[in-house]
């Protein structure tokens, strides 16, 4: 195990742990220096968000003598990094430890100064393009696009972008809304391009998705509504795309009626990561630490699993054998996920530009 970090202040006294240890006993001696800080304190958590409430109490019952304070369940990722730069100066419980946000803070908020370095003992199974390579900020856990199908409605279920084409869908499928002002209906369009072009990065990727949509709008295949659980349930987008953490959460609350279908396409999978970071100025270093180590652990990893949200390991961890049968019972075949592109942050910017310049004069949008 390797453990690596850069040296923070906690109430004026310098953390324990230096740039280099090893061996299982580094947790213990981390779990040590942990309880003498006595506290953990988090911030944008929501309990129903990922299986966060079981993540939180598997990590009080792991490591007791750890309070664990839970700041603004509710806040968004740009609310995490303002409140780490008001309380840099500040030891109290006002203090983000740890913070768990959208891709494109991690990079920002390092360039910043305000996130400190750590690699946790799984560090490897991390994919490269879902993390900082010094440690500063790494991905957690992921949704991939995926579409959900009513399976009153839709009796021949399509497992791909391809099989949307065919006439026997008309007026059936939806997009999440506009890609100009939502991630994942811009996200959508980005793997339907990829399902065509899958070569393609960046704006080729977008744009090419945005010809598939196109001739799906012309064959009469796309609704010009919004997919929505409501939308769904009644008939009017049978087929509709979103995260397929939301998709998956949505099937258990219809509870069968309708019975929904959850499909990872098997022609173009992208995922949406979101990351871990430590602050720089966190007043309990040592128990960010050892929460990292938690979520990272086999344990953490598959309680975001059960909250639907594929952990960062997913895939190690299927090679490995390490995935409960009854949480991939619930999920969509584990060899489409294995496919999902994970698009750079230059590659997003680009998407999103081409987006702007692109979709309303190919797709008549307002």
């Amino acid at each position: 195990m390797t453990l690596r970090s850069a040296l923070a202040t906690s109430a004026g006294v310098l953390a324990i742990l230096s740039a280099a240890a090893a061996s299982a006993q580094s947790i213990e001696d981390l779990y040590a220096a942990a309880k003498e800080e006595g506290q953990l304190t988090t911030i944008a958590l929501p309990h129903d968000w990922c299986g966060y409430g079981a993540v939180i109490d598997g990590f009080k019952a792991k490591y007791p003598g750890i309070t664990v304070n839970e700041l603004n369940p509710n806040a968004g990722s740009g609310d995490e990094i303002e409140a780490i730069k008001a309380n840099r100066d500040n030891t109290g419980p006002q203090a983000p430890d740890v913070i768990d946000v959208g891709l494109g803070f991690g990079p920002s908020a390092k360039a910043e100064g305000l996130l400190q370095p750590y690699k946790v003992a799984t560090w490897d199974e991390i994919p490269d393009s879902a993390k900082d390579p010094e440690g500063y900020w790494y991905g957690d856990y992921y949704g991939v696009l995926a579409f959900a199908v009513n399976k009153d409605i839709v009796t021949d279920e399509p497992k791909s972008f391809a099989d949307l084409m065919d006439p026997k869908y008309a007026n059936s499928v939806a997009i999440p809304g506009d890609p100009r002002t939502g991630n994942s209906t811009m996200m959508t369009v980005y793997a339907a391009g990829l399902s065509t072009s899958p070569e393609a990065a960046g704006a080729e990727a977008l744009n090419a998705g945005i010809a598939y949509l196109k001739a799906m709008k012309e064959n009469g295949n796309l609704v010009p509504v919004n997919g929505s659980a409501q939308n769904l349930a009644q008939g009017t987008t049978p087929i509709y795309f979103d995260w397929d953490y939301n998709l998956l959460a949505m099937r258990d609350k219809l509870a069968g009626n309708p019975p929904v279908e959850v499909m990872v396409p098997s022609d173009g999978v992208v995922a949406g990561v979101y990351v871990q970071a430590i602050s720089a100025f966190a007043p309990h270093p040592n128990a960010a630490k050892l929460w990292m180590e938690y979520l990272y652990s086999d344990e953490g990893q598959l309680l975001w699993l059960k909250g639907y949200c594929h952990p960062i390991r997913f895939n190690a961890m299927a090679e490995a054998d390490k995935l409960p049968a009854d949480l991939m019972e619930a999920l969509p075949p584990a060899e489409n996920y294995a496919k999902a592109v994970f698009p750079t942050l230059d590659e997003q910017t680009a998407a999103k530009t081409a987006t702007a310049d692109n979709w309303a004069t190919e797709m008549g949008a307002n």
